[in-house]
């Protein structure tokens, strides 16, 4: 696969939604399909898509610039970043290895299944293991290794993810932005992007409020953006990372069967169930546009219906 498909693509499709709600509140809902900015490994996968194209596609270049052979990672048994590190090696021409959280549990889950077939190493680390990683020293002691943090965020993810702010921006004029946060990077790109012309509005899929000055650094910091460039949702995590509620659930089958629009459970449904509730109690005022950005993440639904069969999805 040739690295100039991912720097010279079309632009990810926009999608306007139409619902009773949104006429009655008279607010425009547009959202950005970047879920369907992909490349397939093999037929129907979708782990390399979305806002891991946008994170990735300057460390790929970076990588082959500096001679590495082997993208190295970290994560969850479930992650999306972890899916994608394998499907960009099997793409573009490298190994791939991660250290994955927590002790090895057979047969492996539909990510890690992925994964090894992309060829990609499994090594785990116990929590306590994990927690201490030194990721600087690994890359220092072999330069054939190209290091990418535990959910790919790094200055050139961010420059990546700044770019569809850009995107973005050439298609419409939202007056808000609205994207699903894992380790805050797609929104620090966004808020960067968009340099306080749109107000980005974040919606953590974990408990706390320390991702909002992550972000804000991640962006550039507080002396060069505005304090109106974003905000966080906090309410709409459903429990904490992977947690759900029968409403969620619900409400992702409600958006497949109205719009064709498939979400995943950890981050896109909650964004998207969040936005809904703000909209019916007149958060956003008459007249705004909301660009929701799709993400991706979809290649995590399968792990989810293996994990939680009794959930119905």
């Amino acid at each position: 696969m040739s690295l100039e498909q991912l720097t010279h693509h079309p632009p990810s499709p926009i999608q306007e939604l139409e619902d009773a709600l949104f006429r009655e509140k008279g607010i425009r809902v547009l959202v950005k399909r970047d879920d369907l900015l992909c490349l397939p490994v093999e037929p129907g996968d979708r782990a390399f898509c979305g806002n891991k194209w946008r994170k990735m596609k300057y460390n790929v270049w970076e990588a082959k610039n500096k001679g590495a052979q082997t993208l190295v990672t970290f994560g969850g048994a479930f992650s999306n970043h972890v899916a994608a590190v394998a499907a960009a090696g099997r793409l573009f021409g490298f190994q791939t290895a991660v250290f994955i959280r927590g002790e090895p549990t057979f047969p492996l889950n539909p990510t890690l299944s992925f994964a090894r077939r992309c060829g990609m190493q499994l090594a785990y680390l116990s929590r306590e293991q994990y927690r201490r990683k030194e990721d600087g020293r690994v890359a220092a002691e072999d330069q054939s290794l190209y290091l990418l943090p535990e959910g790919g965020t790094n200055a050139l993810a961010i420059q990546g993810c700044a770019e569809l702010a850009e995107e973005i921006l050439h298609e419409v004029q939202p007056d808000y932005c609205c994207v699903a946060c894992g380790t805050g990077g797609t929104a620090a790109g966004l808020v960067a992007g968009f340099e306080g012309r749109v107000r980005t509005i974040g919606f953590p899929v974990l408990k706390g409020d320390f991702l909002f000055n992550h972000v804000m650094d991640l962006a550039g910091g507080k002396n060069t953006l505005p304090v109106s460039a974003w905000t966080l949702q906090n309410d709409y995590h459903f429990g904490g990372y992977a947690k759900w509620t029968p409403a969620l659930i619900d409400f992702i089958r409600y958006m497949e069967a109205r719009f064709d629009m498939p979400l995943d459970p950890v981050y896109t449904g909650k964004l998207f169930f969040g936005v809904w509730d703000l909209i019916a109690n007149d958060y956003f005022p008459r007249g705004a546009t909301i660009c929701l950005v799709h993400t991706g993440g979809l290649q995590g639904v399968a792990g989810f219906k293996q994990r939680f069969p009794m959930a119905g999805l």
